[in-house]
């Protein structure tokens, strides 16, 4: 069946993009087309319709697919906890916990999962197209290699390699990486991303990487402006252009996950939201702050005090202002996090922000649900998913957040400032967010999801109008 695979010269060149914006494309010409990625690194994770986690950006390339995500579309998913260790998510389930220097032994297992996945897409549509990871360039872990060259050259599946040049030095990203390739890798052609002002400009570096690698070229993409309007998978991609309106500070902890509730806040014409970075302090004028989602939550907790923001967030409620906690932020306002078992490192007790009055205890079990729920307070209906472990308990469970059915979700303190929530991606339900939203003075208008599908549409347009889409679907399909 016709595939089509995307690697890049490096990680953050815009593969993910690239991706979406092809499977809207082909969607619009008619075609049942499918994403996939082998394996994916991040813990910005999204539950699929068939009680998994993916990769975010997966479940963003489905959109674009017109699909709901399935877990075969990122079979291998890892999710760092620390700076050498990782979650290894295999078809949705997690199998282990593993050391990086030690994921190399587990690898050789992980082909045949990934090529089953694979081929069950393949069997469902008309076109797959397939996402690397980081860069083929990295020959030093060739071996077992499932996310690039040894993915494509077992799948049988042609490469086009995309180099960012908005960073500069793309020539040499592309010429240096066809030097190190062993012969036999299926690279046919390149995509020069990010392109800002005259294309004319470039055409002579544009030949010379064609004659030196001996790919074809399929052209060159001009800087798509609102790319920023579609979700990121990367933490690094956490900029947003300064807003006006009411404040939202969310603070950017260094294992956040599922960041990807910022996005329709992100949007909001009324909102300004504030990316608090390391080293810096919570705006005395926000009305609220977001304790966000995290891989490590006492690792973060602990994050969080040596930034000050334990400070910041009790001067912040004396002020009047609310918090928000989603998830790990959720857990790290109450009294304590016990971890008995070592579920996220080295086993042992936290003591919490003490903003809510609920104890958390680590659990092996991981919660992956999507639902849908009601807003305690508003009483309007909401819908996001579950992703954690942990049981959270205390006397603020009494004022729930949501209830989920006749199940109650969450906690609100006393003083009704302080409100703490395991559920991911309220905030694109638009009916909620305009509710929520109201609280703080906020008139919301917006139709996100509306605004998601129309960016995908013209990325679309902008690829078609760039980009020799005809000659990569030639391509895909084996000529």
């Amino acid at each position: 069946m016709p595939a089509l695979m995307i690697q890049g010269t490096g990680s953050n060149v815009g593969k993910s993009l690239l991706v979406a914006g092809l499977c809207r494309a082909a969607r619009l010409r008619g075609l049942r087309v499918l994403p996939f990625k082998p394996q994916n690194m991040s813990n910005n994770a999204a539950v699929t319709a068939d009680g998994g986690e993916i990769g975010r950006a997966q479940a963003l390339q489905a959109l674009a697919c017109g699909v709901p995500p399935v877990v075969d579309m990122n079979p291998v998913l890892l999710k760092p906890e620390t700076d050498i260790g990782s979650q290894v998510i295999v078809q949705g389930r997690r199998v282990a916990t593993v050391r990086a220097r030690d994921y190399a032994a587990l690898k050789p297992s992980l082909m045949a999962p990934v090529l089953e996945s694979f081929r069950r897409l393949e069997a469902r549509s008309d076109l797959v197209i397939v996402e690397g990871a980081g860069s083929p360039a990295e020959v030093n872990l060739r071996a077992n290699d499932i996310a690039n060259m040894g993915f494509a050259n077992a799948a049988g599946v042609p490469v086009v390699l995309v180099g960012d040049i908005d960073r500069g030095g793309v020539i040499a990203q592309m010429v240096g990486t066809k030097a190190v390739l062993p012969e036999g890798d299926h690279v046919k052609g390149f995509i020069i991303n990010r392109f800002r002002g005259d294309l004319r400009l470039f055409d002579e570096g544009y030949a010379l990487i064609a004659d030196r690698t001996g790919w074809r070229g399929y052209g060159t993409l001009p800087w798509f402006p609102d790319a920023h309007r579609l979700p990121a998978e990367d933490a690094l991609d956490l900029t947003r252009p300064s807003g006006t309106g009411v404040r939202i500070a969310w603070l950017c902890l260094s294992r956040i996950a599922n960041f990807d509730d910022l996005d329709p806040l992100a949007a909001e014409p009324g909102v300004d939201l504030v990316m608090v970075r390391p080293g810096t302090a919570i705006p005395g004028d926000a009305a609220l702050v977001i304790v966000p989602g995290s891989k490590s939550t006492r690792g973060d907790l602990a994050f969080l005090r040596d930034q000050g923001w334990d400070i910041d967030l009790a001067a912040h409620r004396r002020r009047g202002g609310h918090v928000l906690g989603i998830c790990g932020g959720y857990q790290m306002l109450g009294r304590g996090i016990d971890d008995p078992a070592g579920i996220e490192g080295p086993s042992g007790s936290s003591a919490g922000l003490a903003l809510l009055d609920v104890r958390t205890v680590m659990s092996p079990d991981k919660h992956l649900a999507r639902i849908e729920a009601r807003h305690a307070a508003s009483g309007r209906p909401m819908q996001g998913y579950e992703i954690h472990i942990g049981r959270t308990a205390g006397p603020d469970r009494a004022r729930p957040f949501a209830f989920v059915g006749d199940r109650p979700e969450g906690a609100i303190s006393a003083d009704g400032r302080v409100m703490g929530s395991y559920i991911h991606g309220m905030f694109a339900d638009d009916e909620f967010r305009a509710a929520f939203l109201a609280g703080l003075g906020v008139r919301s208008d917006l139709r996100y999801a509306a605004g998601v599908e129309d960016v995908l549409d013209r990325f679309a347009a902008h690829i078609e109008a760039h980009l020799d889409v005809e000659g990569l679907l030639s391509l895909a399909k084996g000529g």
